[in-house]
């Protein structure tokens, strides 16, 4: 199992400060580093700026909201990235929630599973030079982009529920987890994209989870500070909907918190359940000042030991 950096998750930090953080991943060791797209920075456009200035660290967007950008300017803005980063873009994707989507954006959020169902059938031919002509319900596109000197980057899909996990598997290369602990990702979300990638002809696909984590030595107070950090995840429905199938009451439930044996027995656990890529969300414990930065050495030196 890989192990990643989540990079930039309060989006409030600066281009420089983001930039520097994905640096210091690098030089420690990690397989990638994320970056999230809320109501800061694009993370596409930060992730080309990044691939400027590393040589070796995959890069991926955990998640990019699909109905603001139309698949073209998608997957335009994927290949310059994966260009510039020299082909170490992963592009995720997700649909985002009905409370941004309608609420604050004014747009159609009726038909998700029919929305990402035509956006990938137009975005992932035009991020293979394909000459795309595809009429739908919500899409209707006649286009070919041309970039060159990069191949299509890795495309996963936020996919939660049983339709989108199917839909993962059937056209993207993977799938992007967010608040599913190990028991769902093991009994409902894997074997679930592992089929439909199978019945599909595809390759086993990706599943890259992010989890907050902390290790600390108080993991009641870790716990408690995941709870209020992380409580908005416990309100959005297709979160709770992942949580409810856990057995979990919220977030601080499926954080990932405690001694280095006791993560380390836990990221053990979401490895032979299946998880390729794991996406670490370090978070600032109340009363143990330390614990962030006692969490990313802790996974680095996992990452180069091989302990995973």
């Amino acid at each position: 199992m890989k192990i990643g950096l989540g990079i930039g998750i309060t989006g409030s930090e600066g281009i420089d400060d983001v930039i520097r953080q994905i640096q210091r991943a690098e030089e420690a060791g990690f397989d990638s580093a994320w970056l999230p797209n809320i109501f800061g920075l694009d993370a596409i456009t930060t992730i080309a700026v990044a691939g400027r200035e590393t040589s070796r660290i995959e890069l991926g967007t955990f998640v990019v909201p699909t109905y603001p950008r139309h698949p073209v300017a998608m997957a335009q803005q994927a290949l310059t990235a994966a260009a510039a980063a020299g082909g170490r873009f992963t592009l995720g994707i997700g649909l985002s929630h009905r409370i941004v989507i309608e609420g604050m954006f004014g747009l159609d959020y009726s038909k998700p599973v029919r929305h990402m169902r035509e956006y990938l059938s137009v975005l992932i031919p035009l991020l293979e030079g394909k000459q795309v002509q595809f009429r739908g319900e919500e899409y209707r596109v006649q286009a070919q982009l041309t970039v060159p000197g990069v191949s299509r980057p890795s495309v996963v899909v936020a996919a939660l529920g049983p339709q989108m996990l199917k839909l993962a598997g059937r056209l993207a290369d993977g799938t992007a987890t967010w608040m599913g602990g190990a028991s769902y990702l093991r009994n409902t979300a894997i074997p679930a994209i592992r089929a439909a990638a199978a019945e599909a002809g595809r390759p086993a696909p990706r599943v890259v989870s992010g989890f907050p984590v902390a290790v600390t030595d108080y993991p009641d107070r870790a716990r408690e500070s995941a709870a209020r950090i992380f409580a908005v995840y416990g309100q959005l429905p297709s979160y709770r909907a992942v949580l409810d199938v856990e057995g979990a009451a919220g977030p601080a439930d499926v954080a990932i918190v405690g001694s280095e044996a006791e993560v380390e027995a836990r990221l053990r656990e979401l490895a032979a359940a299946g998880v390729t890529d794991f996406n670490a969300s370090p978070f600032p414990v109340d009363g143990d000042p330390g614990a962030v930065r006692r969490t990313v050495e802790f996974l680095a030196a996992a990452r180069r030991e091989g302990r995973i």
